[in-house]
Formats: C-alpha cells, structure tokens, sequence
C-alpha cells in the first residue's frame, strides 16, 4: 500500500472518529437502526438499506437513488435541494473507515452472532468509543440516556435499544470475548513477548468494561434486586481479571524473573526456612491477655506477616465456589488445583511460599476480592524481597523499583512491604536492618502488630518509639477534657502500650495509660447507654501491670501506685496467686506491705496469717537454702506486722487476738470488688471485719458530743449520761459506715501508744512491756535479714509514723487527761487553762503515789 493510500485511510480515520465524539449520545440509537428506504411510487415501498441522512432534515429515509428524484423527505415533508443527500450515517462513516468489521454491508457484526441486527449495530459503535479510549461516551450513555425517564420513544425498536440491559450484555459479551482471547494466550506462555501489544490492548478493554459496570452498578446501589447482584458478579470478575492481566503483562516484560537469580536454590529449602521463622515466632510469643472474654479481645497466635495478609485475603472462600461459569475470572488459572493445600489443613504456609511468579499472580490476583489489589501488590513485593534479600542489591533492586513505578506504589508502601518481610525474618541481621527503616516509614496508619513483634523481639524502646510515631502511646489533652471516645484505640493495642511502657521501665506512665483508657472505655459505653461496666478492660490491663512488674522486679514500686478500689481486687489477686505459686518468694510479703502503706494493717495481719499456712505447707517439701529464705522472709514480714498492730486502739488488738485464739480463720469472710460479685478465699482477697474506733467523736441527733474512754484495764466507758454498752453499739454502727481504707489519724496513733497496759503485762523503768521490748529488738534482727528492696518498705512505714507523731505533737489538740490517766474529749466551755491546771494536779497526785509506794 502506498504513502498516499495510508494517508487517506488515515485521515478518513480521523474524519469518522471526530464525527463519533461530536455526536450526541441520545441520537446513537437513531444511528445505530436500520433504515430502509421510504420512496414509494403508487403505493410501493422502494426497500433498499440507506447508509445517508437528508439535508437539511436529516432523517435518513431515502437512499442515494430515491433521493434526486424525489423532492422532501417521507418522513417530515421537508423541501430537498437537487442534491438531497449529506454524509454518511455514522454508523455507515466507521464502517468505511475501517473501526467497524462486518460480514456485509448491513451490518451483521462477526463478534455478536445471534442478536438483533439493530442490537449488534449498536454494540459496534460501543466497540469504537472503548477501542478508541472514548469510553466516557458510553458512561454518558449510561447516565443521560438509559437511566433518564424522560427518554423515551414510540418505536419499539428505539425503544429496547434505550434500556439500560443492552448495556449490560454488551459488558457480558464484551468481557467473555476477552476471557476467551486470554485463555488461548495463556495456553502459550513461552510466546507472550511476542503477544505484548494484543495483552495491552485487552487490559485496555477491561479497563472501559469495568468503568462502564460501574455506573451501571452504582444505578441499582441500596436496591435487592438480582440484577444489582448481577452487576456485582460481573464487575468483580472483570477487575480480577483486569487486575491479573495487569500482573502477568509486567512479568512478560521481565520474562518471569527467569535469568535473576534467587537466594534459595529450590522451593524445598525455601519453604523450609518459612517453616523456621514460624517456629521462632512461636517461641518468642508473648501469652494472650488472660481472663478477657470478650469478643474484641486479640486472637494472637504467634502468627507471621504474611500469614495475616493472606488470611486478610480470604482466599479459602473460592474453595466452597466452582468454577464452571463461563464469567468466572478463575478460568485463567494455569493449576486449578493451587488452593488445595489450603484445604488439606496445613493452613496459609501450605500455600507460601510460591512455587513461581506465575503461581503468585494466580493464587493472589483470581482470588479473594478485587477490592484488596492493594494489599495483593503488597504481598507480591513480599514475595520478591523474600526471593532476592541478601543478594547483591544490584541484581534486584531494580525490579523491585520497576514493580513500584508500574503500580504508581510509593517509596513508602515499598519500604513498608520490606519491613514486613524483615520482621518476619529471624536472623539478627534482619533485626537490625528493620530499625534503621522503621523511622522512615512509622506513621498514623503503621500496622500495629509492628509494635508487638519488636515487644517480642526484645526492643521495646524501638516498639515505644512507633507507638509514639502512630499515636498510640498518650491520649490528647482535648479527648481527655471533653470526654471524646470517638477516636479510643483497639483493646489489643491498649494492651501492647502496656506491655511496652513496662517492659522499658516506665510503670508510672503506663499506670496512667491504663486509668485514662478504662475511664475512657467507660464513658463510651455510658454514652452508648450500655449499663455494663468496664470491668474486662479493668482486669486485663491491671493484671498484665502485675505480672509484670513480678517479671521485672518492679512490685515495690508498683505498690507505691494510687490504686483504686476497682483496680484493687485484681492487683490482690495477681500478687496472691504469684505469692501461692512461688511461696519462697517475697510477692506475698509485698502484698502485706501494700495495705501497711495504706494504713490498713488488719488487712495486712490477715495476709500475714494467710502466707505463713503457705510458708508452712511449702518447707515441707523444699531445700535448705529455700527454707532459709523463707524463713527471713517470714521473719521481717512477721516484724512489720507486730509493729503495726501495736499501732491500732486497743480495742482492735483484743479483737485480733480474740479471733486468734478462737481459731477465727480470715478466708471466712469475703471481699466484694468492682465485678459485683465475690472473690472466693481461693484468691485471698478478704475483708477485714468491722472494728470499734474509740477515739472518733459521735454526733448525736441533737449534735450534742458523745465520748468514749478506757480505763487502766483497758474496759470502754461511756461519759455524758451514756452507758458503755450503748456508746460501743452506737460507735460499732459508725465504723460499719467508713470506708474500709480509712486512715489512721495522728489522734490514734498518739493515743495508742500512750494508752496504759493492762496490769497483767507489767511495765520496766522505761515505761515499756518485756514483750513489746522483745518484740522490738526482734524488728531490728529481722529488717537486717531482708533483701533492700523489702527492707526499704519497712523504713519508710517507720519514717512516716515518726513524722506523723512528730506533727501530732506540735499540734494543740481538744484532749484532755483524766486525773486517772485515761484521755477523754473536753464537750464543756472551759478553757484551756483550767484543762493545763486539771493536768498538773492529775500529775502531782500520780506523783505523790509513786512516791508513797517507793517508800513503802
């Protein structure tokens, strides 16, 4: 063929297709009918097709012969000019120009057999628009014309070419064609570089196929109708298929990686080093969160990156669903029998590593859902680092650029697939190459299992580092203000904060992590109008405090913490179960030391008492060097309680040691927590028994002051006009009232100890018992025998009574002596005087009888 014959062909080529886009969408069915001519001498039609639209009508209903010899048009009377005809119908100007192929001159199409002929016109003028990158045109078809209520038309021909269904089977059509050409190329895989130019046009096709199912779906959104599900199967298919052919088009241009080199040198070796790294994942796995039971606690099971990102991609549902449509993109699989493993039971490693590239296109690309192309190119790059890692970055970095470039991946997506694979990988090399890349890469949408892997991986200062890039380690100021839980984290990832804060040595900030995240749970279910309380949440978070702070040696400083009385439940019985679990520890001491500090020493007596049933039970069966740690343990845990019981009234001592003797067990009486309901004895938690506290004043109903007192042996009286039987119920109702943490006041621990002994314990010249004289020379041995960091529990617990009997002093208080030595509360109006004088006389009278019985 000539120059000037190409050119012509060319330029009629153009003509045709500027006339396609100049012509409105809603005149293509007109276009797209046959026309027979309309000429008629006494009464007989002419017949012939017409392929020409009359000037200046426009109707196309004569053809060339009938034209100059008839004067207006059949259809609208309208006047011609001796040359009546213009130019060709569009349909007619495509054909000439070569866009259109057909079998003869009406139009009877090759690729639509078995349609109406005005139906397969139409569907070759759709042809052109997608061919010619006018696929826009048909979308407008889609919207102005089919789905416009307004168009309609009296012909019933025009009329069906309207409806939105010939579009859609011209997609169904258009898109099985397309799947028939891609199975017969794919069947000659050794020749597809010869083939690269008819694969780029098909995916051009599917490309205009999937936009035009689009619209059409978008049409039927919110509907139930089968033709919306119609939609969807159809659509579906074309973008796996797309999204395939896509994949297979750059793995041609590569030649499937055949001349690079891998780093293993078969799929066995390959699959055995998989097989390693999920063991050494398993390993170093932490344990789930215990005691959560609800539904959105982590389903952790020492599981790979890879094996979340293929399970994300759901690809055991295709096993449930056959192939045998003709539409199913699934027909392109070169191993129909890929999945199988998957079904065998050996899980998503059955299925990695792949066997090739051709094999990863497959499995990723004509399975699951199209709407995870961006998760399948992820995994598709995990592939190739873990193909090539450790090579020569020469030999492959380049293809892993290109694969990025072709996708329009960002450096960053790159980097993040990269980082999967390092952090799956078990060596140290891996390790260390993942954080230097981290810091590029950390941000808002950073997977959180990141964080937990470098927990696992013992770089928790690394794992605080990306918690703190995502916004997992604090809540905002604003959020915590105005109570906005709109933005609260997963339950998993509040966990990990935990687990990671403690793990670097910062025990106060995740004690205040853990209390504004409940708080927060908390409100988001009140303002959901949720009755329940946040309890799991509670228990979870505090219990992993617990354990550990046991692991780090961290539980003298965590009971330092200002726990509250929900968290308290759980943080007695974390340390109680330890302390039962390992008794030779010092755990059990610990708890008692918790409640010392909290001023709550029956509570302390009563664990006491718990861990030395323990103790015993357990050097039954122990070493020497066991035996002797307990021992000193028990020792220094036996003094601190001594000492603080002399530290309660008088009253309480003898309710203690009336229990005690009377074999009273402490397990008998129960605690009930924040849970609403009770902890058995097994957990240890137990609530100590209501006791008198004679040193509180009691407000009658007419405000007058009640007053209670003891004499010398130690028996409760009652002044203003009460008897002491109804001034010790009357206190027994207001203790049941206080708070079981209540404080002992400086009043009290003055008063006790200034309280006189009974006569049957005796003093010495310095005003002490021999056992108390004993019992504190025994505190000393015992604090020498202890580790420091116990020991250091018990000299701030002495510190502070010093400091609080030091303050009690200098304070002037209402207490006045009786002149038998026994304090009481002054209710009348006399002054301090008068009570300074009351005093000195009570003084000089004891004087005066110590003086008679020393001279006697």
């Amino acid at each position: 063929m000539s120059a000037s014959a190409t050119g012509a062909d060319l330029s009629l080529r153009n003509e045709a297709l500027s006339q396609f886009a100049s012509t409105d969408v809603s005149e293509w069915c007109q276009e797209a009918k046959v026309e027979f001519c309309r000429a008629f001498a006494d009464f007989t039609t002419c017949g012939r097709y017409v392929k020409h639209n009359l000037s200046p009508c426009g109707h196309a209903s004569l053809c060339e012969e009938c034209s100059r010899s008839c004067s207006s048009c059949p259809i609208c009377r309208t006047a011609l000019r001796p040359s009546g005809r213009s130019s060709l119908r569009l349909f007619d100007k495509c054909l000439a120009a070569g866009l259109i192929e057909m079998k003869d001159d009406l139009g009877y199409e090759k690729t639509y057999p078995g349609e109406h002929l005005d139906v397969q016109r139409l569907y070759s003028l759709f042809d052109v628009a997608l061919e010619n990158y006018l696929v826009s045109s048909i979308c407008h078809y889609v919207t102005d014309v089919c789905l416009d209520e307004n168009a309609v038309s009296s012909d019933p021909v025009v009329a069906f070419l309207l409806d939105e269904v010939v579009v859609k089977n011209w997609c169904r059509l258009k898109f099985k064609s397309v799947l028939q050409d891609l199975r017969q190329t794919y069947a000659f895989e050794d020749g597809l570089q010869n083939k690269m130019n008819f694969l780029q046009k098909l995916s051009v096709s599917l490309t205009g196929i999937s936009n035009v199912l689009a619209i059409l779906e978008s049409a039927f959104a919110g509907s139930l109708s089968s033709e919306l599900h119609d939609l969807h199967w159809l659509l579906e298919n074309t973008s796996k298929t797309k999204q395939h052919l896509d994949i297979i088009i750059w793995c041609v241009r590569h030649k499937f990686l055949d001349n690079t080199e891998a780093r293993f040198p078969d799929s066995d070796s390959w699959s055995f080093d998989v097989r390693e790294r999920k063991l050494a994942a398993v390993k170093r796995s932490w344990p789930n969160s215990a005691g959560f039971t609800s539904e959105s606690t982590m389903q952790h099971e020492s599981t790979l990156f890879i094996e979340d990102a293929l399970s994300n991609l759901q690809l055991g549902q295709d096993l449930a669903q056959s192939a045998g449509d003709e539409l199913d993109a699934r027909a392109l699989l070169r191993d129909t029998n890929a999945l199988s493993n998957l079904s065998a039971g050996t899980g998503i490693l059955g299925i990695y590593p792949f066997l090739d590239l051709r094999s990863a296109a497959d499995i990723l690309f004509l399975h699951g859902s199209s709407d995870m192309s961006v998760a399948k190119r992820a995994i598709f790059l995990y592939y190739l680092f873990d193909r090539h890692w450790s090579l020569s970055d020469d030999s492959w970095r380049n293809i892993v650029y290109d694969f990025g470039d072709s996708f329009g991946l960002q450096r960053r997506s790159i980097l993040e697939s990269f980082v999967f694979y390092l952090l799956d990988d078990h060596s140290d090399d891996a390790l260390q190459q993942a954080g230097e890349l981290l810091p590029q890469i950390t941000g808002p949408d950073t997977h959180p299992k990141v964080a937990e892997v470098l927990l696992e991986r013992q770089r928790p200062e690394l794992a605080l580092m990306v918690m703190r890039c995502c916004g997992h380690d604090v809540f905002s100021a604003d959020s915590v203000r105005k109570h906005d839980t709109s933005h609260i984290m997963p339950f998993d990832i509040a966990v990990t904060a935990v687990r990671v804060r403690i793990e670097c040595g910062l025990l106060t900030q995740a004690f205040v992590f853990q209390r504004t995240y409940c708080t927060m749970a908390k409100d988001r279910r009140t303002r959901a109008g949720s009755s329940e309380l946040c309890v799991d949440e509670v228990k979870v978070l505090v219990t992993e405090i617990c354990l550990l702070c046991v692991r780090r040696n961290l539980v003298d400083r965590m009971i330092e913490l200002p726990w509250s009385s929900d968290e308290e439940p759980f943080i007695h019985k974390s340390l109680y179960e330890k302390a039962c679990q390992e008794p030779s520890s010092i755990i059990g001491s610990l708890l008692a030391v918790y409640y010392l500090q909290r001023h709550r020493y029956i509570e302390a007596y009563q664990i006491d008492r718990k861990l030395r049933n323990l103790e015993q039970k357990f050097c039954q069966t122990t070493s020497e060097e066991e035996l002797s740690k307990i021992k000193s343990i028990s020792l220094w845990r036996e003094g601190l309680i001594v000492q603080s019981l002399e530290l309660l009234p008088e009253v309480q001592r003898l309710q203690l040691k009336f229990k005690s003797h009377n074999d009273v067990s402490c397990s008998e009486v129960t605690y009930v927590g924040s849970e609403k309901e009770s902890l058995s004895s097994a957990d240890g938690f137990i609530k100590p028994p209501v006791v008198l506290n004679p040193y509180y004043s009691v407000l009658g109903e007419e405000d007058s002051v009640r007053r209670v007192s003891y004499n010398l042996k130690g028996e409760v009286r009652a002044t203003n006009g009460f008897s002491a039987g109804k001034s010790t119920q009357k206190h027994a109702d207001l203790s049941s009232q206080r708070s079981i943490g209540s404080p002992v006041t400086p009043f009290q621990w003055k008063l006790s100890k200034s309280a006189a002994p009974t006569r049957s314990q005796g003093r010495n010249a310095d005003g002490f018992t021999e056992k108390a004289k004993f019992s504190s020379s025994l505190r000393v041995r015992q604090a020498d025998s202890v580790p420091s960091s116990a020991r250091g529990g018990y000299q701030a617990s002495q510190e502070k009574h010093k400091a609080l009997s030091q303050r009690f002093e200098q304070r002037e208080t209402p207490m006045v002596m009786t002149t038998n030595g026994v304090p009481r509360w002054r209710s009348d109006d006399s002054s301090e005087d008068d009570d300074r004088a009351e005093l000195s006389m009570g003084s000089r009278m004891l004087s005066l009888k110590r003086r008679g019985r020393q001279g006697i």
